[in-house]
C-alpha cells in the first residue's frame, strides 16, 4: 500500500472574487436596503398637527428651530399638517392672512402627533351647505 503522501490528488482551481451574477445581485441589494431603512428612518422622526378649525380657515405650524408649514381646513373643518420634524411648535389659525388665535408649545415626539382644535362659531367648523 503506498503512502497518502505520493498520491496525486487534483484539485479544481479555484477563482478569487465574484461573478458577474453575484456582484450585480449585491449591489442590488445593498441599495434596495439602505433605501428601505431611509425610509422607516424618515417615517420614525416626523409628526403630524392635526384638528377642527373653521372650514376655509389656514392653519400654521411654526417650529423654534424655524419650520414652517400650513394647511386649509377642508369643508368639514378638518386639517392636517404633516411630515413635521419633531420639536417644539406654535400653531396659528389665519383668516385673510392675519392671526386670529394661537396655541403655544406644542410638543411633537417620534411617531405621533397633536391634536390642535380651534373655536368654531356656533361650534359648527363644517362650512354651510350651498342649496
Amino acid at each position: 500500500m503506498k503512502n497518502s503522501r505520493y498520491l496525486k490528488i487534483n484539485h479544481p482551481k479555484r477563482r478569487a472574487g465574484f461573478s458577474p451574477w453575484g456582484l450585480t445581485m449585491a449591489i442590488a441589494l445593498v441599495v434596495y436596503g439602505t433605501t428601505g431603512l431611509a425610509a422607516v428612518h424618515a417615517q420614525a422622526t416626523v409628526g403630524r398637527v392635526f384638528g377642527w378649525a373653521p372650514a376655509g380657515e389656514t392653519i400654521t405650524a411654526h417650529s423654534t428651530s424655524g419650520i414652517r408649514r400650513h394647511a386649509k381646513a377642508n369643508a368639514k373643518g378638518r386639517y392636517t399638517i404633516g411630515a413635521l420634524p419633531m420639536g417644539v411648535y406654535v400653531v396659528t389659525l389665519e383668516k385673510d392672512g392675519k392671526a386670529v388665535d394661537t396655541r403655544s408649545n406644542i410638543k411633537l415626539t417620534v411617531g405621533g402627533g397633536a391634536e390642535v382644535d380651534f373655536a368654531c362659531a356656533n361650534d359648527q367648523c363644517a362650512a354651510p351647505a350651498s342649496d
